[in-house]
């Protein structure tokens, strides 16, 4: 089940960022689920594959709904996530809003009746927060899975769009290739061990190699045609190769990759 946060867009919320998301219109939301579609399904099977909207039951709670789904917790207990108190202890505002987007994320796992949710380690509050809710409501309580959050290009902040630090799986080859090939060469390890397919024992071998002299250069690369192949083909990551060693190396542009 791929859910999209349509509801929360309209009414925006935390960010995690220390600031607050700016709401989205209707028009906006439909424009990114057609973009999400088109990323997910290179990565989930759309056959087995259910696709959700929030609004479909966040339309019917209701207003008197939402009141009592905000019971559920207290101020106390919703400062207890770290951007909220942080925010709050420096004086930033925090507005009353915000407090129902965790709720209303918890909530998503009692209308889907999960038994696993999958996220990052940025919204385990609210991940958290579906397991109690659901036990309020009767239910057996989620498992959660949580991914660590992979650093953007500039090795700093988390990958984002909003931050221009990010490489798009919907890109063209070229362009995955050659950001890939722009990462330092130490957060290539990071890139490694959360994106690649490879054995942890081939990734320490790689480690050696270039203890022992080898270029990383070398190493990127086969990261680099790892991730292109991945998402579009092994032709697009050799053909994506041969560019870029053509760009950056011989300082000209193969006829054949003139397009």
């Amino acid at each position: 089940m791929f859910l999209i946060g349509d509801f929360t867009g309209l009414i925006g919320g935390p960010t995690g960022k220390s600031v607050t998301r700016p709401p989205l219109s209707r028009e906006q939301i439909l424009d990114n689920a057609k973009t999400y579609k088109g990323q997910v399904f290179k990565i989930l099977d759309a056959e087995k594959t259910e696709i959700c909207f929030k609004l479909a039951w966040f339309d019917s709670l209701g207003a008197a709904g939402m009141i009592k789904l905000a019971a559920q917790r207290t101020v106390a207990r919703m400062l207890g996530w770290d951007d909220f108190a942080k925010r709050y202890a420096g004086g930033l505002p925090v507005a009353i809003h915000e407090f129902l987007y965790p709720l209303c994320q918890g909530y998503d796992s009692v209308a889907m009746r999960v038994d696993v949710e999958l996220g990052s380690t940025d919204p385990k509050f609210n991940l958290l927060l579906g397991r109690e809710l659901q036990k309020h409501y009767g239910q057996k309580p989620q498992c959660i899975l949580t991914m660590p959050l992979l650093e953007g290009l500039d090795g700093v902040n988390k990958m984002s769009k909003s931050l221009g630090n990010y490489i798009g799986i919907n890109e063209a080859p070229r362009d995955i290739f050659g950001k890939v090939m722009s990462v330092s060469d130490s957060l290539m390890w990071r890139y490694y061990d959360l994106l690649s397919f490879r054995d942890a024992s081939e990734i320490a071998r790689f480690k050696l190699d270039i203890d022992e002299g080898r270029n990383p250069r070398d190493i990127k690369v086969l990261l680099a045609q790892e991730l292109v192949g991945r998402f579009h083909s092994r032709l697009a990551a050799e053909e994506a190769l041969v560019e870029f060693e053509a760009r950056f190396r011989q300082g000209v542009l193969p006829e054949a990759c003139r397009s």
